[in-house]
């Protein structure tokens, strides 16, 4: 995995359209989460992880660019690259990629490791940080990218 994870192909739906004709800004959030939760699968913190061990996740923050316009059923994919983890937290990119190749829009995340019995942060069980890290190994190859880590203000 020298590349970023890359998640399944989704549809842009007619109920996600807005009055504009395009997108609405909320389900570029769903394309992300979703392809969050297949990278997830290999990080060993899919749909059970919480049923059956009492740790979840949480977002602190995640940041959106919008890049380009999606409309009524194009087709897209989403990567995750996996910044920066500790032990208890873990740092996260994404792009979301048009079916013909063109950047749509890009997602930055930071990601909490959380005991459900608090809820309160806690540190990965040994099995996931082992994945963290593997995953990390695998992607340690690749550029960090120009749009992470941006901030958000008028530019004077």
């Amino acid at each position: 995995m020298n590349a970023p994870f890359m998640s399944s192909v989704m549809s842009v739906k007619p109920e996600w359209i807005d009055y504009n004709g395009h997108m609405n800004m909320a389900y570029y959030n769903v394309l992300f989460d979703t392809c969050g939760d297949e990278a997830y699968e290999l990080l060993g913190l899919g749909p059970d992880y919480a049923k059956t061990r009492g740790f979840t996740t949480y977002t602190a923050e995640f940041h959106i660019c919008y890049v380009r316009e999606l409309h009524e059923g194009d087709r897209v994919r989403v990567s995750f690259q996996l910044i920066d983890h500790s032990d208890k937290s873990f740092h996260c990119y994404q792009e979301l990629f048009h079916e013909d190749g063109w950047l749509a829009a890009t997602g930055e995340a930071l990601g909490l490791h959380i005991d459900m019995s608090g809820p309160k942060v806690a540190p990965f069980p040994p099995d996931v940080a082992d994945k963290f890290a593997a995953m990390a190994a695998k992607q340690a190859e690749l550029p960090r990218p120009e749009r992470a880590g941006r901030s958000i203000g008028i530019r004077r």
